[in-house]
């Protein structure tokens, strides 16, 4: 897979918007592509009826509701996999669990009614992990197909790798939107907790859930992210960015391999000007592990009580085995966990304005895409931020010399959203773009 697969949703919602390119002639070469990519990559759910006769009506529709170019909103014609724990209206809603869908049902997700009214026409649901777990589904790696495209928005991650849509929604609730995009080597965005609405989203564990998304670049995120993020602000010019490095126990947990590259990385940005400081944090990251961890099961517990106490023989091994674990949490403990969020926000937010920071810098995973389909990864890299509930992105930054592409991860402050793709788009512009020039080699 190249690159250059991938198309730039900024340049196609200014063409499709302005008429100069048309929506109908990009979704013909979408369907060239799906035809001989999906069969490999698996990154869609399959559709009883045809996929793109359904597309062609809707075209037709969007087209008569919004004839002259002036009037179409900025999404207009952009085809979005959504990840198959959110509820769309037309579709079933499967979760990657072998439950009867109509158990499952819901009002659409106020995520994809956003996308909708903005033009978006939903190229269709995307394969994730059961109920957003670990138990993966037949998606693939489209740089090596023996390799995880990680979990668990991993066909959405997948989908935009392969150039099959510009534009895809996952989840994180742990790490689930930056892993698969590290993996995959794409962008993926999760804002600040609350930014994007959960409604009509099957819950994993509600107190850390964050809807995310993927694009080509950032310059799409940013787009992307004005539409989906409650109360976009439009900022002024960043000051010179200065990045902090979490050093001590949580960045060990990186393989050599990851943080070798990671190194490498920091030294690029500093050779392109910017600020790196080292950081000592995370003294107590065991009991953060702890506690994310142990919230997610309590919640997930709590979501799947009824579901689990008619159809547990139906439930994965991974995900029963959460559950189970989840229903000893007393409640207690589980307040407890709670509150850790707040105090971890608090304690991160202290640290930056001590050190000066914009931003931090981590690897998104631990290292490339492990091997096998029957794992998708470590999330470990992502954990303390979501607990937190702070922005977080992962840009590519190259590839390994097996071919498969590593992540930076950039985090940013509470509710500094704006910002932090602020950074992102300066690193990029600053840069060259090196991510996007190494992944193409």
């Amino acid at each position: 897979m190249d690159r250059k697969d991938m198309d730039r949703l900024k340049d196609l919602a200014e063409g499709f918007r302005t008429g100069r390119l048309s929506v109908m002639d990009y979704l013909d070469r979408i369907k060239t592509r799906f035809d001989k990519i999906e069969p490999q990559v698996k990154a869609f759910v399959s559709e009883e009826t045809d996929r793109f006769e359904r597309l062609a009506q809707e075209i037709k529709d969007l087209e008569s509701r919004f004839p002259d170019p002036d009037s179409r909103p900025a999404l207009y014609g952009i085809p979005v996999g959504v990840k198959d724990i959110f509820h769309v209206e037309g579709f079933p809603t499967r979760a990657g669990s072998r439950l009867p869908s109509g158990v499952l049902g819901g009002p659409e997700a106020t995520s994809v009614m956003i996308l909708k009214s903005a033009g978006a026409l939903v190229l269709g649901k995307t394969v994730t992990t059961e109920f957003a777990y670990f138990a993966p589904g037949p998606t693939r790696n489209p740089h090596n197909m023996g390799h995880t495209p990680g979990g668990s928005s991993m066909g959405s991650a997948a989908a935009v790798a392969t150039g099959l849509c510009p534009l895809a929604l996952g989840t994180q609730t742990v790490g689930s939107v930056l892993r698969p995009a590290s993996f995959c080597g794409v962008v993926g965005f999760k804002p600040s907790y609350g930014r994007i609405s959960v409604d009509g989203v099957i819950p994993l564990a509600l107190s850390v859930d964050h809807v995310g998304f993927f694009t080509a670049d950032v310059d799409g995120a940013a787009i992307v992210a004005s539409v989906l993020c409650e109360g976009w602000r439009q900022i002024a010019e960043l000051s010179r960015p200065v990045f902090g490095v979490p050093e001590g126990p949580y960045l060990k947990k990186a393989s050599e391999e990851g943080l070798g590259h990671f190194g490498q990385t920091c030294s690029r940005l500093s050779e392109a000007g910017f600020q790196i400081r080292p950081v000592d944090m995370f003294k107590d990251f065991e009991d953060i592990f702890q506690r994310h961890n142990t919230l997610v099961a309590a919640e997930a517990a709590q979501v799947h009580q009824e579901w689990f106490g008619t159809y547990s023989g139906l439930y994965r091994e991974k995900t029963a085995e959460l559950i189970r674990r989840g229903q000893g949490v007393g409640p207690d403990v589980l307040e407890a966990c709670r509150a850790g969020r707040e105090k971890l926000r608090g304690e991160i937010m202290s640290c930056m304005d001590q050190y000066g920071l914009s931003a931090f810098l981590a690897p998104t995973a631990v290292g490339s895409a492990p091997p096998g389909l029957e794992i998708t990864g470590d999330p470990v890299m992502n954990l303390p931020w979501t607990h937190a509930g702070l922005p977080a992105m992962s840009l590519p930054s190259g590839k390994n010399a097996e071919g498969l592409p590593l992540g930076l991860q950039l985090i940013g402050r509470w509710m500094g959203d704006e910002e932090l793709l602020g950074l992102a788009r300066e690193i990029v512009s600053t840069t060259g773009d090196w991510g996007r020039a190494m992944l193409s080699k």
